[in-house]
């Protein structure tokens, strides 16, 4: 025989967050707390709903375990969004892989759309592949490549730091980029700013030295078993060298 259910019993719940509410508390008297989170203490059910009426909220069952039930006049709407919100908080963000796909002749409105892009991937967490696909003779032109590449990587240096550099694997260079934690972004934009603060240094003019003039090359020394030659001197008399005197 299956035994009578008491009135004001708790009923079957297939979620522990779907408290009872209202007119689905039935048990004669309970403790209340009200919306100011004072204790009221042991009342009946009905002057603690007509309370929480006139309070334009809910009376809501937060421990139905307890005899009598604890009852807190309360927003339950809210009082649930709040709970959905803190479940969702205490679960860890996943990363995941996200893939920017290029080419060597990509346009350059699509090349900052697919900044934008990157961009939003990093700040929800997520990590960033780049990969540019070249097509038949473009991989010969890798520099093409290279340039996207490190575009992205300084473009998104307050967003991400490079976890794999520039590699080729066939015909795709790739580079993965990961997001900042919030102390690393810190740390990154403060060390921009010192950068940016420190003047510009011309570079002081080279000082005019006047330059020495050449000198003429020693003669070679004689080589083994060769006389050296005689010395020449100037023809100050104008008299051709090499021709004897007058007759």
């Amino acid at each position: 025989m299956r035994p009578k259910r008491r009135p004001g019993g708790p009923e079957p719940r297939g979620n522990s967050d779907d408290l009872r509410v209202n007119e689905r508390i039935r048990i004669p008297r309970v403790l209340l707390i009200d919306h100011l989170g004072e204790q009221r203490g042991i009342i009946a059910t009905e002057e603690a709903m007509k309370i929480a009426q006139e309070a334009g909220l809910d009376l809501v069952e937060v421990s139905p375990q307890a005899r009598p039930p604890v009852c807190r006049i309360m927003n339950y709407g809210q009082y649930k969004y709040q709970l959905k919100k803190k479940a969702k908080g205490h679960k860890a963000h996943q990363a995941k892989v996200k893939e920017i796909r290029l080419h060597p002749a990509t346009g350059e409105h699509d090349i900052e759309v697919r900044l934008r892009q990157a961009k939003g991937f990093l700040d929800h967490g997520d990590k960033v592949l780049v990969a540019v696909w070249f097509k038949g003779r473009e991989v010969q032109h890798r520099e093409r490549g290279e340039v996207l590449c490190n575009r992205f990587i300084e473009e998104l240096a307050l967003s991400s730091k490079v976890e794999k550099g520039v590699s080729l694997d066939g015909k795709r260079m790739s580079i993965l980029l990961a997001p900042l934690t919030k102390d690393e972004a810190r740390a990154k934009a403060k060390q921009l700013e010192q950068k940016a603060a420190q003047p510009q240094v011309a570079p002081l003019p080279k000082p005019n030295v006047p330059v020495a003039p050449l000198r003429p090359a020693p003669p070679p020394p004689p080589r083994p078993g060769h006389s050296a030659p005689a010395p020449t001197t100037p023809n100050t008399t104008g008299t051709p060298q090499g021709t004897g005197g007058t007759k």
